[in-house]
């Protein structure tokens, strides 16, 4: 098929995909190192971990990809410590078997979620022992090393030092007959093993248990302290930080453990399991580094450059300390010129259905099992990253993600791709016609097209802004307001084969408009959702785009398209209740026999069968309209939007009671737009087509 695209050094893609190729950081150049909180492999990582750490990367690593910087990102499990030994003492397997059946279950998981990865490594690695024994020795040659001698609580048949995971026992402070070795759940006070009434072994109760004085080295914070307070100070300016749990919006250092002094802080365990001590006579020990990369033998030259390489790192808001403080003093105390973080995004936490994902109680969707809903990767990181909990906790609802696939997805997005698509195929035998309009930027003193030409305009400022410091949410909704915008122009121009008989070159104009604002699409959601991407580039017949700054005519009169296909497939909304039985814990499966037959009048939690009802006969009645949408219905799409923004943007205030009634007010103009939309559609879909 017959390529007409324009190739100026802005228009085309060119820095590889995640994995294709080994990048270099090039001096001059914005070069983007960025890694994500590595996942322990001890467990599969559920929906909360995806969007809290590797998932979030991932959009930034394609984001910079798309703006042609050379970008690097690079991640791992988690492998050594005590959550791996106890829970493979759970299993009945050694540490290391453990690890390689998670690693798989990682990687498989990552993969099938579109999470790219220029290498995906371990901590088990020969490089990873090198660099952190390396790391050690440097320590101590700086003077930040000491050795302690401390009881440690001891478990005579194990028989080994038991860490804190290891051990429980009567609260000295409240009694609780069951503490755990660091924190007491009774009465939440903090604990040291050592100081539990008749501590018992938690491998086997029966073991006699004890105190032993073990000996370990300590890295010597305090001494750091000063060093890495003026690196906080310096960094989080540069690097725009968001506030957090160690620097407020004003750049003032409000860690508690940075404002009463840090103290001495052991980087060695009791454990078989772990990086061995490079000290000749000292028992081995685990020493707990982090992993960097064997991505290439030239890893320095990303590791140690922090004139050419901005280092971004994306995690929970339970990683912050680690990597704001602990881990930067460790580089300090190094002493070698290390790329220090430039950037930290964190989130809060993403909880499932009105309470918390847990593995134990089977409530939630683990790794693989995002898989077996159906329900495409691409929809998945939509509705993940649109929610992302990135000022205040967020809540997955099963609802919501379907709402989030019918109404936005199939009906704004989709809608605005098939239907422009599909009218160059039938109309126009596939071929882009002659707009008359030059290769290049678009004017935005176009005579008819002036508002619309500046609209995509400055939404395209406000996508780069945003992403370009992070706001991955804010994107996302950006990229719908462009294609509510598409939607809205096809509208108005009148586009049907009335304009094409009546005025053949505004409706050629309107036609090759619409499919390269498809195109600026296609290059601005590639970080949220590559495959959905891949398949408008492939109903193009065009390469891979820059994410452009200004709107412009890239693909050119007598382009062939390729066939038209629709990108979104409607969700039932009765497969609510299927999941939420499935996926809501083993209490939720076991009372509800709706999971292998749906009931589309039972009742969701908290809700009256009443209201059930009358919401199963409305969705019913609602058909999910795919054609051209009113002009009543577009402004109603483009209210929501605004309203729906404006509720996001209340509840991640500071709650008080005037503002819960603002929210109360605001989330119930939200219901009624919704309803007038619904009520629309579906007037839509029962008037004949002309």
């Amino acid at each position: 098929m017959a390529q007409k695209i324009r190739t100026d050094p802005d228009v085309l893609r060119v820095v590889p995909a995640p994995g294709e190729a080994k990048l270099l950081p090039k001096e001059g150049e914005k070069n983007i190192l960025i890694t994500s909180a590595l996942p322990y492999c001890n467990n599969v990582p559920h929906l909360g971990n995806i969007i809290g750490s590797t998932l979030s990367a991932d959009v930034f690593s394609r984001y910079n990809r798309a703006r042609n910087r050379r970008t690097l990102y690079i991640c791992g499990t988690d492998e050594y410590g005590t959550a791996t030994e106890t829970q493979a003492l759970k299993e009945g397997i050694t540490p290391l078997e453990l690890c390689d059946k998670y690693n798989l279950l990682h990687i498989e998981t990552y993969k099938w979620f579109d999470i790219g990865f220029d290498h995906f490594g371990r901590t088990s690695s020969p490089l990873h022992t090198e660099i952190s024994q390396e790391i050690f020795l440097n320590l101590g040659r700086n003077g930040y090393l000491e050795r302690q001698d401390k009881e440690q609580v001891y478990c005579e048949g194990c028989p080994k030092f038991l860490a804190d995971r290891y051990v429980e026992g009567i609260c000295p402070n409240c009694g609780y007959e069951d503490a755990r070795g660091d924190q007491c759940d009774g009465c939440s006070k903090t604990l040291d093993a050592v100081e539990l009434i008749k501590p018992r072994c938690l491998v086997d109760p029966t073991h006699k248990v004890t105190t032993k004085l073990s000996s370990h080295m300590y890295l010597r914070l305090n001494a750091i302290q000063p060093q890495t307070e003026e690196w906080i100070k310096k960094s989080w300016k540069k690097g725009k930080w968001s506030p957090n749990a160690v620097v407020n919006a004003d750049g003032e250092i409000i860690d508690s453990r940075l404002k009463s002094g840090l103290q001495p802080t052991p980087l060695t365990r009791d454990l078989k399991w772990g990086v061995p001590v490079p000290i000749e006579g000292e028992d081995v020990h685990g020493m707990g580094g982090k992993v960097l990369s064997n991505y290439l033998p030239e890893w320095k030259q990303w590791w140690f450059n922090p004139e050419n390489v901005d280092l971004y790192q994306f995690m929970g808001k339970d990683n912050v300390y680690f990597h704001t403080v602990y881990w930067p003093s460790v580089q300090i105390g190094d002493g070698r010129d290390w790329t220090k973080l430039h950037h930290l995004s964190t989130t809060e936490y993403l909880n499932y259905e009105g309470g918390k994902f847990s593995k134990s109680k089977n409530r939630g969707v683990f790794g693989p099992a995002a898989k077996d809903t159906g329900i495409p990767a691409s929809v998945w990181r939509y509705y993940l990253l649109s929610t992302r909990p990135e000022t205040a906790d967020a809540m997955f609802s099963w609802a919501d993600c379907i709402t989030a696939n019918n109404n936005i997805l199939l009906n704004n997005f989709g809608n605005f791709v098939n239907r422009a698509l599909k009218f160059v195929a039938s109309q126009y035998n596939g071929v882009i016609p002659d707009s008359q309009d030059p290769a290049g930027p678009y004017s935005p003193n176009d005579p008819i097209d002036s508002e619309f030409i500046t609209t995509i305009n400055g939404l395209l400022k406000d996508y780069i802004d945003a992403l370009d410091v992070v706001k991955l949410r804010l994107g996302l909704q950006i990229v719908m307001a462009i294609s509510a915008q598409g939607n809205n122009y096809l509208q108005s121009s009148g586009l049907n084969k009335a304009l094409m008989a009546e005025n053949p070159i505004r409706c050629a104009q309107v036609i090759s408009r619409a499919v390269n604002l498809i195109y600026v699409l296609a290059a601005i959601i590639y970080p949220y959702m590559p495959a959905t991407s891949d398949s408008i580039l492939q109903q193009l017949n065009a390469p891979a785009r820059a994410v452009p700054e200004v709107f412009s005519n890239d693909i050119l009169a007598g382009h062939t398209i390729g066939k038209p296909e629709h990108l979104f497939k409607k969700i039932e909304e009765t497969m609510a209740e299927v999941w939420r039985a499935k996926y809501g814990g083993n209490e939720a499966a076991a009372a509800s026999p709706a999971a292998a037959t749906p009931d589309p009048l039972k009742a969701a939690p908290g809700q009256s069968k009443k209201k059930a009802a009358a919401a199963s006969k409305k969705g019913s009645a609602t058909p999910v309209y795919t054609g051209p949408k009113s002009d009543e219905a577009l402004a109603l799409e483009a209210k929501i939007t605004e309203q729906g923004n404006l509720v996001r943007g209340l509840k991640a205030e500071t709650k008080t009671p005037e503002l819960e009634e603002k929210i109360k007010a605001a989330v119930d103009v939200l219901k009624t737009l919704k309803g007038d939309l619904d009520a629309e559609l579906q007037r839509l879909a029962a008037t004949p087509a002309n």
